[in-house]
C-alpha cells in the first residue's frame, strides 16, 4: 500500500514553517501516543505515521530531500523512518522532549552552550559593619574568558566548525530497541563545534583560570544568611558559554555587648541594687555612642527597658528596629567591715516581716511550703 503524504499525514501546508510542522506533530503525537489509546491497533498505527511523516519533515536537510524525490529518497534504508518503535531520529524521546520540554525546561534541541558554575564567598562582618554597610574589595580565583580568542577557544583569525557528528546540536540518540536515549556528543563533548586551531592561550578551552578582584558593596542592615547575588561574576563558561553568578553568604560574627534578633537588639545592663531599690538613671551603649537610660525604684533583675529607634534599619523595609536591654541586679563583693555592717543594719531595719519589702521572696516560700504540705497528705 502507498504511504500517504507526508504533509498530508500531519495537516500543514507544503510551504509551512517548521514552527507549524513541529507544532501540527505535538498535537497529533499526543492524540494518537499509544499510552492513550489503550491498545487501539488502528490509532498506535496513525501515531506511527505521524512520527515517520515528522522524523522527515522536522529535519530540514530531510525535508528537502523528501520535496525532490518524495518517498523513493527514504526507501531501502534510505534514512527514512520506518514506522516502528525502534527506529527513527526520536521515538519517546522526542515525543516527551518536545512537548513537554516547556515544563520541563528540557527539550530535544537542548542549548549546546553550558553555563558556568555559580560561585559562593563567604563574607565574615562585624555587627556593625553589617548594621552600618560598607563596601569591601574581594579577590575570588575563577575562570574567566580568555582575551586572545574571546571566548571562543579557536586561534585568532579562525573559528570554531560545526560538529559533523551532532550536526552542531551537542547530542545523538543511541536507540535500544523500544527507548531512544539522548547522550551528550562523543565528538565535540556537546559542544557543538570543533575548535580544529585551539587558542594558545587557553587551549581550546575560551576560559582561563584567574584570580578576579570585585567590589562587593553590602547594604546596611545585612544579617547572618543574607544572600548578596553579582550576576555573570561566576565561573566564564566554556567556549564562549555565559558566565554563572557569583553568590556573597554574609555571616555576622557574635558581638561581645549586643544580640541581634530581626532588626532589635539585646544587651544586658548589670546595676547596683541600690540603683534598682532607689532608681537613677544610667548610661547604656548604643551603636551609635551611648544613651541615658532611667530606671525606675524598685526595679528587679531581668526587667526589659525599650529604646525606641535604637536597633537596626531593615535592609529590605528600611524600618528600624529597638534596642532592648534587660537589667541585672549585681550583688557586691568583696565588703569591707564597715560596709558589712550597715548592710546588716539595713536587714536589721526590715524587720520580722519583711514581705512587704521583698513580695517575691514571700510568694516562692509560701509556695514551696504549700507543695511540701500537699506531699505529706
Amino acid at each position: 500500500m502507498s504511504k500517504r503524504d507526508y504533509y498530508e499525514v500531519l495537516g500543514v501546508a507544503k510551504d509551512a514553517s517548521d514552527r507549524d510542522i513541529k507544532k501540527a506533530y505535538k498535537r497529533l503525537a499526543m492524540k494518537y501516543h499509544p499510552d492513550r489509546t489503550a491498545g487501539d491497533k488502528e490509532l498506535e498505527n496513525k501515531f506511527k505515521e505521524v512520527k515517520e511523516a515528522y522524523e522527515v519533515l522536522g529535519d530540514e536537510q530531510k525535508r528537502q530531500t523528501y520535496d525532490q524525490f518524495g518517498h523513493a529518497a527514504f526507501e531501502q534504508g534510505g534514512g527514512g523512518g520506518h514506522g516502528g518503535f525502534g527506529g527513527g531520529a526520536g521515538d519517546f524521546g522526542d515525543i516527551f522532549g518536545d512537548v513537554f520540554g516547556d515544563i520541563f525546561g528540557g527539550g530535544r534541541r537542548q542549548s549546546r552552550q553550558q553555563r558556568g558554575a555559580d560561585l559562593r564567598y563567604n563574607m565574615d562582618l562585624s555587627l556593625e559593619e553589617a548594621v552600618r554597610g560598607k563596601d569591601v574589595e574581594i579577590k575570588v580565583p575563577t575562570w574567566v574568558a580568555c582575551e586572545p580568542c574571546d571566548g571562543s577557544g579557536a586561534k585568532p583569525g579562525s573559528k570554531p566548525k560545526t560538529c559533523h557528528t551532532c550536526h552542531g546540536a551537542g547530542q545523538v540518540q543511541m536507540r535500544q530497541g523500544f527507548f531512544a536515549v539522548q547522550q551528550t556528543c562523543p565528538t565535540c563533548q556537546g559542544t557543538g563545534q570543533i575548535i580544529s586551531d585551539p587558542c594558545d592561550s587557553c587551549h581550546g578551552q575560551g576560559r582561563v583560570e584567574r584570580t578576579k578582584t570585585l567590589s562587593v558593596k553590602i547594604p546596611p542592615g545585612v544579617d547572618t544568611g543574607d544572600r548578596i547575588r553579582l550576576a555573570g561574576e561566576g565561573e566564564a563558561g566554556a567556549h564562549g558559554a555565559p558566565a554563572g553568578d557569583l553568590y556573597v553568604q554574609v555571616s555576622v560574627r557574635e558581638h561581645p555587648i549586643f544580640v541581634r534578633d530581626g532588626n532589635n537588639l539585646y544587651c544586658e545592663v548589670p546595676i547596683g541594687f541600690t540603683t534598682a531599690a532607689l532608681g537613677g538613671e544610667i548610661e547604656v551603649p548604643t551603636l551609635d555612642g551611648r544613651a541615658k537610660l532611667k530606671i525606675p525604684a524598685e526595679s528587679q533583675t531581668g526587667k526589659m527597658f525599650r529604646m525606641r529607634g535604637k536597633g537596626v534599619k531593615s535592609v529590605r523595609s528600611g524600618s528600624v528596629g529597638d534596642l532592648i536591654c534587660k537589667v541585672v541586679i549585681e550583688t557586691p563583693v568583696n565588703l569591707n567591715s564597715e560596709q558589712r555592717e550597715l548592710l546588716e543594719q539595713l536587714e536589721s531595719s526590715l524587720g520580722k516581716d519583711s514581705s512587704k519589702y521583698r513580695p517575691k521572696e514571700k510568694g516562692f516560700f509560701d509556695g514551696v511550703k504549700k507543695f511540701f504540705d500537699d506531699l505529706t497528705k
